[in-house]
């Protein structure tokens, strides 16, 4: 009743999982992942333990296959299960079940794992893969993964229709202030359109919960330090310090002031504007 992808980044750094379904929350019970370590998603008649288990067997330095193994020889409902795994090398496996629901199976590569059930046919795993295999392999793979997820759903996806999507992503110290591994890690509970409302969740991530590159960072001289401070006193702030706070752009300037991200500075200038 679901379709997904999980991979790793071509730069070794980055694991995550894309998911779809006809399913109220399909992100509470699908997708795991840590970062160094791998990701997983288990779907048709899921069996949620499985997270935590293949995610201690990857951390014991099993390979997606042989986690794979393990989850399916301790449950007897396997028959029912589908399981994609990508682990920390990149190597990847999926299983589905020969109990589940038509339309089911997966496809998995060099890095990817691809599978889904209850769907329209085998052309909405081809197209994912498709899509994934043609995507810019230096992207981040957060765009990765939905533009895979949005070439399933453009295929058919869940014969059933739509309800949920979502998008989690791990790498190290991507987190919120670089404390955690939580890199992206966005949810579409219930929605009639819950693929295309991911992008644009996926979109507002960037912006305030990824942090600046070298590249967006603007110094702030002496000069700009006075128009950011006389822009945050004009707005009826204590200072621009606590105008960041009020805005949510704590990670897109830093803490001393010494940079600010372009695309801050840019909405200060059209408010003092």
């Amino acid at each position: 009743m679901t379709f997904s992808i999980v991979a790793r980044s071509a730069d070794g750094e980055s694991w995550g999982v894309a998911v779809a379904s006809k399913f109220l929350a399909v992100g509470s019970a699908v997708p795991a992942a840590v970062a160094q370590v791998g990701a997983i998603a288990t779907q048709a008649d899921a069996n949620v333990a499985y997270k935590g288990l293949a995610l201690s067997h990857l951390d014991e330095g099993a390979t997606a296959s042989v986690a794979l193994d393990r989850l399916l020889e301790e449950d007897e409902g396997r028959e029912h299960r589908q399981v994609g795994i990508v682990d920390v090398d990149g190597g990847a496996a999926t299983f589905t079940g020969p109990a589940c629901l038509d339309w089911a199976g997966g496809r998995s590569g060099a890095g990817y794992a691809v599978q889904g059930n209850v769907l329209v046919g085998e052309e909405v795993v081809a197209a994912m893969e498709t899509a994934f295999l043609g995507s810019d392999p230096d992207a981040p793979l957060g765009a990765r993964l939905l533009a895979a997820l949005a070439a399933g759903d453009d295929a058919g996806g869940d014969r059933r229709g739509r309800q949920s999507a979502a998008l989690l992503v791990v790498r190290d110290e991507a987190g919120y202030g670089g404390l955690d591994d939580i890199e992206v890690d966005l949810r579409v509970d219930d929605h009639p359109t819950p693929v295309v409302e991911l992008a644009r969740l996926l979109d507002l991530n960037e912006l305030y919960l990824t942090a600046s590159t070298e590249d967006e960072k603007v110094p702030v001289t002496p000069e700009l330090e006075a128009e950011l401070e006389a822009f945050a006193a004009d707005a009826g702030h204590r200072d621009f310090r606590a105008w960041v706070g009020t805005e949510n752009y704590e990670m897109r300037v830093a803490p001393d002031l010494a940079w600010i991200d372009r695309r801050i500075l840019a909405v200060v200038r059209r408010g003092a504007a």
